[in-house]
């Protein structure tokens, strides 16, 4: 990343010692169905940290909880010591709260660079005389441009984003939420359907992150689970079932069962040192995996 991809201080610094996020009993219900159940979990700054678990398992529903785009039944948020249970999408967004999507959010008729631009466009304190001063829409545009140009994207900045590829779109949402220099990172399935060429870009893109951003990764593909995460959090019907550092967790009998349990029943793909006849590739993923209460 370049210099300028270092997340800004934000309206909230972190007190000493703070994590970057801390949840503390997260529940959310649907009717009858818990699909997070008293999940507590911290994220240090600088967190290179997996959410993992079978289909099912409450992982994006987590997520959305986090962001704000769903609310928690019971428990609290807590983003650099500021409790955010309560506070709306849109302001944990400026906060330094970013995330990407199962299914990039790009629109189709602007360009790949107007995409991005869009995005810095939501975090500006003056939002709408930045559109409308051509000086701050330009130093936006750079920016815009660098984000670009840090996954990748430099040489399709003016072409149409429905026309990239599917990598190339999920490159583009990650760059989108990276313009705003966030404090946290939530990923959803940023690997899924990628090629490898895609999916060793993806690596690339994010290792290369400024040590200041905490990464929270929903993610299938575990061999990106095992290059990118120091820690990962075990997600099973809703509850923690394990956490800790990566390789740790993925020799637990309890997590290798819970895995190929899944997996017999829907292909949900196992960790490392399952045996390999119950296994599912690492790099597969479930297409039928985009239910809320994942």
């Amino acid at each position: 990343m370049t210099a300028s991809a270092t997340p800004a201080p934000g309206p909230a610094s972190a007190p000493a010692g703070a994590p970057a996020l801390e949840l503390t009993g997260l529940t959310r219900r649907f009717g009858s169905l818990t699909a997070v159940d008293e999940v507590s979990l911290d994220l240090p700054v600088g967190a290179r940290h997996a959410l993992i678990g079978p289909n099912g398992a409450g992982k994006t529903t987590l997520l959305n909880l986090i962001a704000g785009t769903e609310r928690a039944d019971r428990g609290a948020i807590a983003f650099l010591g500021r409790d955010v249970t309560r506070t709306a999408p849109a302001r944990r967004s400026r906060l330094g709260i970013a995330r990407s999507f199962q299914q990039p959010a790009a629109i189709p008729d602007l360009t790949v660079l107007d995409n991005v631009l869009l995005a810095s466009w939501r975090h500006h304190l003056e939002r709408r005389g930045a559109w409308r001063r051509t000086a701050r829409r330009a130093r936006l545009a750079e920016a815009a441009a660098e984000r670009l140009a840090d996954v990748g994207l430099a040489g399709v900045a003016d072409r149409p984003a429905g026309s990239l590829s599917h990598g190339q779109r999920r490159l583009l949402d990650l760059a989108a939420a990276l313009v705003a220099r966030p404090r946290v990172l939530l990923l959803d399935e940023p690997a899924a359907g990628l090629t490898d060429r895609d999916v060793a870009r993806l690596l690339d893109v994010l290792g290369a992150l400024d040590d200041g951003i905490a990464v929270l990764l929903v993610e299938h593909n575990t061999e990106v689970v095992a290059r990118l995460a120091r820690t990962v959090t075990v997600l099973v019907t809703g509850r923690v079932l394990a956490s800790g550092p990566v390789r740790e967790v993925f020799e637990l009998p309890e997590v290798r069962d819970a895995y190929l349990d899944a997996a017999a029943a829907a292909d949900t793909p196992a960790p490392p040192g399952a045996p390999a006849a119950a296994a599912a590739p690492a790099a597969a993923t479930d297409p039928d995996d985009t239910g809320a209460t994942r």
